[in-house]
């Protein structure tokens, strides 16, 4: 999934309906004709109803779609997870009831449904979303609830834009922020895509936020690992990736900290069909979930089915019964 300004992108998809998040396989909306009956069977005896979960077609959204529907069967529900290619496809399904709850990211879909609520040209003029994640909640809040969608709290996990060096140019040079880099007045190119260049949250606000001086642009995707290779092989010395790439270390890379909250708030939060999906039980087993979640935790999930071509719903169950979530 290409997330650079994941946040632009969303006022862009919308109008083109070509979407910002990239198919990684899975079953998809399109192909069945009908929700519900994705990859992912967790219906049990539902004594309290069946729920559709649905996940966007990257790890991440699948790996949050397992622990959703995984936490709610263990609460009571009937439960099934349906991957659907993107936001643009997905989000009418959840105002229509064919999908009772997704894994969101508050800032992307606060922009979302911006541009679908307001226009998309008025949402490049006047952005909801900001770094701050109350503000921004409260912005989406306003956007959903007419649309018959009820947004739960927020928590600490976020996955948004990233910018990591290597462990040795951080050290050279004395560096734990992009502040630290901004100071250092060190020449860096950046490996991302081509879009890295006119987008706000990469080389344009770090040239102004925090006085970076970006020389270049090595255009070989975000977060990718020709990017990632790039810097380890110094053709480029800062990459943009998100925090919760699994492979950061790998590559010897350390990310530099967003110390002046250049990026917004993309915190994890679910979003559900309020009719369909407004049952506190459901609100507060979600709760649990988000409460506990770290975007660290994201990282070592996504690296568990991402490297280590663990299933999604494996990982899903043995993280919910580590953190005592469900019972084992």
């Amino acid at each position: 999934m290409s997330k650079t300004s994941r946040l632009a992108g969303a006022v862009v998809g919308l109008v083109a309906l070509t979407g910002s998040l990239a198919a990684c396989g899975g079953d998809s909306l399109e192909q069945q004709g009908k929700p519900g009956s994705g990859p992912t069977d967790s219906a049990g005896g539902g004594k309290k109803g069946s729920l559709v979960v649905g996940a966007a077609a990257f790890t991440e959204s699948k790996v949050l779609a397992e622990l959703y529907a995984q936490i709610l069967k263990d609460a009571g529900f009937a439960t099934s997870v349906t991957v659907v290619k993107n936001r643009e496809l997905y989000e009418p399904s959840l105002e229509k009831g064919e999908i009772d709850v997704v894994p969101e990211y508050a800032a992307t879909l606060t922009e979302f449904l911006n541009a679908k609520v307001n226009g998309a040209k008025e949402a490049e003029k006047k952005p909801l979303a900001s770094s701050d994640v109350t503000a921004t909640v409260a912005a989406l809040e306003d956007l959903a609830k007419p649309l018959g969608l009820k947004v739960l709290p927020a928590g600490e996990a976020v996955d948004q834009n990233a910018f990591a060096v290597t462990k040795e140019f951080a050290a050279k040079n004395n560096l734990k922020t992009l502040s630290d880099l901004g100071r250092s007045k060190v020449r860096v190119k950046i490996a991302a895509g081509d879009e890295c260049e006119i987008r706000p949250f990469c080389a344009p606000g770090l040239k102004s936020k925090y006085g970076i001086d970006v020389t270049g642009l090595v255009p070989k995707g975000v977060g990718t690992p020709q990017s990632k290779q790039a810097v380890k092989d110094g053709e480029a010395q800062l990459v943009l990736s998100t925090t919760t790439d699994a492979t950061i270390d790998s590559f010897g890379l350390v990310f530099l900290a967003d110390d002046k909250k250049l990026q917004n708030a993309d915190n994890l939060l679910p979003v559900v069909n309020a009719k369909d999906a407004g049952d506190p039980a459901v609100a507060e087993a979600l709760g649990k979930l988000t409460k506990a979640l770290t975007t660290a935790d994201l990282g070592g999930l996504n690296r568990k089915v991402d490297i280590e071509r663990a299933k999604p719903a494996d990982v899903a169950k043995t993280y919910l019964e580590e953190k005592n979530l469900i019972k084992g």
